[in-house]
């Protein structure tokens, strides 16, 4: 089983930085052998996928996060992060990570961590 634990949300005025971690640990589990993926989910929305790295490296970001959002990892430390600049207020969510659904099944969801931007 993978386990994923999120870190480094906050509240921000609108146009700062945030910069997420996704610690994720597992007995055989290597950050760099799956396509992982960013998510968030705003009160009364679904949960979407804003960004994702193949294990190629290769990236993917939604339209509304393109350009602002940067997805990296570490291999050595099995983590993923998601670097934000230039919030906006459409940001507030809470933000997981977990397996880019369009590869394969979803492990089980970490906490999440709250981000909340002010305008």
């Amino acid at each position: 089983q993978v386990q994923l634990v999120e870190s480094g949300g906050g509240s921000v005025q609108a146009g700062g930085s945030l910069r997420l971690s996704c610690a994720a640990s597992g007995s055989t589990f290597r950050i760099d052998a799956n396509p992982m993926g960013w998510y968030r989910q705003a009160p009364g929305n679904q949960r979407e996928l804003v960004a994702s790295i193949r294990t190629g490296g290769s990236t993917y970001y939604a339209d509304s996060v393109k350009g602002r959002f940067t997805i990296s990892r570490d291999n050595a430390k099995n983590t993923l992060y998601l670097e934000m600049n230039s919030l906006k207020s459409e940001d507030t969510a809470v933000y997981y990570c977990n397996r880019d659904r369009r590869w394969g099944p979803l492990w089980l969801w970490g906490q999440g961590t709250q981000v909340t931007v002010s305008s």
